[in-house]
């Protein structure tokens, strides 16, 4: 019989979860923009950045959620991180050309300087996010979740990186990404957003009674990578190998994905282009977490895994505005509903009381490996990428539709490895 949920906790998922999306979809997708349009950011600038993040992200979970399981509460965590990542957004309204010149006249490259200054800030920034979402939301939301409605909380969950990039994209329309205030603007609007998503969290969010860990904080820490553990948990560290497999795909375009769409198609108005698909994309994962509930991982995945590789395929090989729509569809359809049932299969196999040490095993598969994976991938495909020259002199890169085919090359293996899976168990 389905557990239910009660109101509170549903529209503490949306808001913690939509708005914490939000600040992800900047930093993942708008940052990368960010330093390409100001600082004139190479390939290698944006994988560095994406790297350098996802090693921030991942030791932050690791060793701040064993520390709430150490103490047995979510929500301080929560609240808190929510509240300084807001603050540590705004610090990039500061990263401009005009203010760096005057606080470091010495530098003879503010370029060079915003692109580190962005590095070392983005990875401030990952560690107050990943504490408060990464780390105390997700084991909050295991917490309070059971076998019955994980699916549906999930597909929740697992739809606002697309809810979330159709809000960014809607507000980023009124703004001009070529000029800084605009992205002074932004960060501005971003941080205080966040920022007061923490302070409802106060009122939102309800600690789910856990038992505070008996052992050790380092041995919390270790916990998840303890080979007794993996012996122990044999089916939950499978699908996290398969789940590394499935988000380097992931990370090999997606720190491209705008600027493909903006300067290699020429597609000046994609937000409206891309819109209605992440609407469409939206509400097909919402409704593909109950899926998973009735139907179970191997019939959920192996859709969303088709539907993926079909649009990476229509992306790689067409150029048209109607097609690249259809591929940009069925790609976001597979992406998010593929993480809903990846993430969910996680939570159903993770250990009751060991949500927040668990949590750092999870970020590694989900944002460490394919953090560094991904993105060097997609650097030595880009390596021979078309040069242009801009307005003031500077040379950007142009990313190519070679960098889908190379996610589509790396899927096959978790495709197989589902098909397998389900096979074996028919």
């Amino acid at each position: 019989m389905k557990t239910k949920l009660s109101s509170k906790f549903w529209l503490a998922l949306v808001l913690c979860s939509l708005t914490g999306q939000v600040a992800w979809v900047v930093e993942n997708m708008y940052l990368n923009v960010f330093i390409y349009k100001m600082f004139a950011a190479s390939a290698a600038d944006i994988s560095l950045m994406v790297s350098a993040s996802a090693v921030a992200a991942t030791v932050t979970t690791v060793f701040m959620g064993a520390l709430s399981d150490k103490v047995g509460r979510r929500k301080i965590f929560i609240c808190s991180g929510y509240i300084l990542w807001g603050i540590s957004i705004f610090c990039f309204a500061l990263i401009r050309t005009d203010v760096l010149g005057t606080i470091f006249p010495m530098v003879t490259s503010a370029a060079s300087l915003g692109v580190s200054l962005t590095i070392i800030f983005d990875c401030v920034m990952t560690f107050f996010g990943s504490t408060a979402n990464d780390a105390a939301f997700n084991a909050w939301v295991t917490d309070s979740t059971d076998s019955t409605n994980r699916g549906a909380a999930e597909g929740i969950n697992s739809m606002m990186p697309l809810v979330s990039i159709l809000v960014v994209f809607g507000g980023f329309m009124a703004f001009d990404l070529d000029r800084q205030e605009s992205w002074t603007a932004i960060f501005i609007i971003i941080g205080t957003a966040v920022l007061l998503i923490g302070v409802a969290a106060i009122f939102l969010v309800k600690d789910v009674p856990i038992e505070k860990s008996a052992d050790g904080y380092i041995p919390n820490v270790i916990y998840g990578f303890r080979p007794s553990t993996m012996k122990a948990n044999r089916e939950l560290y499978a699908t996290l190998f398969t789940f590394i497999v499935f988000n380097i795909s992931i990370q090999i375009y997606m720190p491209y994905l705008i600027i493909y769409y903006e300067v290699s198609l020429a597609l000046s108005n994609y937000v409206l282009i891309m819109a209605p698909a992440i609407i469409i994309a939206a509400i097909f994962t919402a409704f593909w977490g109950k899926a998973y509930d009735k139907k179970g991982f191997g019939y959920s995945a192996t859709v969303a895994l088709f539907s993926l590789a079909a649009g990476f395929a229509v992306l790689y090989l067409c150029r048209s505005t109607a097609l690249v729509f259809v591929g940009s569809l069925l790609m976001m359809c597979g992406y998010l509903s593929g993480m809903a049932v990846f993430g969910a299969r996680i939570r159903d196999f993770t250990p009751e009381g060991y949500a927040g040490r668990l949590q750092g095993i999870r970020i590694f598969s989900q944002v460490l490996v394919p953090g560094v994976v991904g993105p060097f991938i997609g650097k030595t495909i880009l390596a021979n990428a078309e040069m242009i020259v801009n307005n003031d002199g500077t040379a950007s890169f142009v990313p190519d539709a070679n960098i889908f085919l190379g996610a589509l090359v790396v899927l096959v293996p978790v495709i197989v490895a589902v098909m397998m899976g389900k096979k074996k168990k028919a």
